[in-house]
């Protein structure tokens, strides 16, 4: 491009009318100047991409609900485990939404409750098989979701970052012999060696939340660390990684000051569309009836206790309906975020992310 020097300049130094992301530097702007250029424009990105503002207001939805718990399903008593869904009865048959809580009702009514037009507690998604409350297992069972699903990924994630990065970083002996220890846990197939892990656990820790958690960790970080290992295998070798070692600097120093944030972002990717898949694996391992003990709220349960009804759904259709929308939606929720990350961190799709 020829830029006549008798024309016009703006205070900037550019010739006037010519936009400022043909071949001149715009000044950065404050949240660059915090963050760096790649974290401002994925923040950026995530508050004005149509996919990633849909998946945060679900997922800030899911989140509301979680802290809201308390108020939105009170326990049945002051001081009962809240985790504990309350029974109206031991009838083996679901009752429909709307059927009048006799036994174990919450022990306030909330103002909020004025709203669904009822001055008592009643059913208001139902009961399952042995007379569970659907609606009570929903609201608490989101806390057992952002819980277990956010110390699984992130346990996992730290894995394998590390062992990622040191792989990548060091290469050689260092890189083999932790990528023939990978590849040693990726030859199992995940769910079967997550459900016989966890039924190794389950002696151990009892039916709780810890073998599951375990389990899904244990099989978990390998994702991670082949993905960050190959980022940094291509940004070592890069300008300012080569100017940090001339100058002295420590690996640890270089990795954690150097590397790791210009190589994190598609990890980044991966961890949110994590969040939401973990969730489904926990579930379908309380199906499977290796997860939490009976009556723990937990998504995975609820499906689990609607196992008797499938073939009934045209009469018993809210024991499996409500909890498969709650965990289709969590799960859409983090899908939305990630996909949206990888639109917005790709180069090819950069000008197509907006």
């Amino acid at each position: 491009m020829t830029i006549n020097t008798n024309e016009a300049l703006t205070p900037a130094g550019r010739p006037a009318g010519i936009p400022l992301d043909e071949g001149f530097l715009r000044p950065p702007s404050r949240l660059e100047k915090v963050v760096g250029p790649e974290w401002a424009r994925l923040i950026k990105g995530i508050f004005t991409n149509p996919l990633s503002v849909l998946g945060l207001v679900i997922v800030t939805g899911f989140i509301l609900v979680a802290l809201l718990a308390p108020t939105l399903a009170p326990p049945p008593r002051p001081g009962a485990n809240p985790y504990q869904i309350p029974r109206d009865g031991f009838l083996p048959e679901p009752k429909p939404p709307g059927t009048p809580w006799n036994k174990n009702a919450p022990y306030y009514v909330p103002a909020w409750y004025q709203l669904t037009g009822n001055e008592e507690w009643v059913h208001l998604l139902g009961t399952t098989g042995g007379q569970y409350d659907i609606w009570y297992a929903l609201i608490w069972g989101t806390r057992t979701a952002l819980v277990a699903g956010t110390a699984v990924v992130a346990a996992s994630a730290i894995i394998g970052i590390l062992v990622g990065s040191v792989a990548g970083y060091f290469g050689g002996v260092v890189d083999e012999v932790l990528m023939r220890i990978l590849e040693i846990f990726v030859v199992f197939p995940s769910l079967v060696a997550v459900l016989v892990l966890s039924s190794i656990l389950v002696p151990i820790f009892g039916r709780s939340l810890w073998p599951a958690m375990i389990a899904l960790i244990v099989f978990g970080w390998m994702g991670y660390a082949r993905l960050l290992r190959g980022d940094i295998l291509s940004n070592k070798e890069r300008d300012y990684v080569m100017a940090a070692r001339a100058s002295g600097a420590k690996d640890t120093h270089i990795i954690l000051k150097h590397v790791l944030p210009n190589a994190i972002f598609p990890t980044l990717v991966f961890l949110s569309l994590d969040m939401g898949s973990i969730v489904l694996s926990f579930a379908a391992l309380s199906f499977l009836g290796v997860g939490v003990e009976p009556g723990y709220a937990d998504w995975g349960q609820i499906v689990s206790f609607a196992r008797n009804y499938i073939v009934s759904l045209d009469t018993f259709w809210y024991v499996i309906v409500f909890p498969a929308i709650a965990l289709l939606l969590y799960g859409l929720g983090w899908n939305l975020l990630g996909d949206a990350m990888r639109d917005i961190l790709d180069p090819k799709l950069r000008g197509k992310a907006g």
